[in-house]
């Protein structure tokens, strides 16, 4: 694989992890143990069947506390500790031929990782003002099938799984701020 398809996969990857962590820990780590691919040495590591087991874990877990209004905020909160230095860690372990990380990669893997986070734990605090639980289930799915989706087209054509998913993300940023501009608009002063 070219440099440049290692750096889309590893920008994606920083992506993901930002909104499912561990479901992404533990694809690339089942893919790389099933030899579906090759991983870089650096992340030879999620083969690990103690990663393997922790990840899957972890991310049966987040799959049930995402599902929930209200526990999805408190884990999204709790899980920015986690989802930032893994997608730092994911977007420079792609490009590593040697297994020392890259400090640019490193912070790129970083902010990607932090965007997409913000974005997802922005828009479930408003998809939990609503009353209804429909919406909060919906959008968990959602995540769920956008990670496994993007997590299979990564590495057979890296470029369009890139582009999907900054294209899913930029529209949840457009709809994210045209509710809150719906939110917080000032209702005109009453005439006297």
């Amino acid at each position: 694989m070219s440099e440049a398809h290692l750096f889309a996969i590893g920008i994606l990857l920083a992506w993901l992890a930002g909104i499912r962590v561990y479901l992404t820990v533990f694809g690339i780590g089942l893919a790389g143990a099933l030899g579906w691919l090759d991983l870089p040495p650096a992340l030879a590591a999620t083969e690990s069947p103690w990663v393997l087991g922790v990840s899957g874990a972890l991310a049966l877990v987040e799959f049930f506390a995402d599902k929930i209004p209200g526990v999805d905020s408190g884990w999204d909160l709790l899980q920015t500790l986690a989802r930032v230095p893994a997608g730092a860690f994911l977007a420079a372990a792609t490009l590593s031929p040697d297994g020392d990380l890259g400090a640019g990669m490193l912070a790129a893997g970083a902010g990607v990782a932090l965007t997409s986070h913000v974005l997802k734990a922005g828009s479930r605090l408003l998809l939990n003002a609503s009353p209804e639980p429909v919406s909060n289930l919906a959008a968990s799915s959602t995540e769920d099938v956008v990670t496994l989706s993007a997590l299979a087209l990564a590495f057979a054509y890296p470029w369009l799984a890139l582009a999907l998913v900054v294209g899913i993300g930029l529209l949840c940023a457009l709809l994210l701020w045209w509710v809150l501009r719906r939110v917080f608009r000032r209702t005109p002063a009453v005439a006297r």
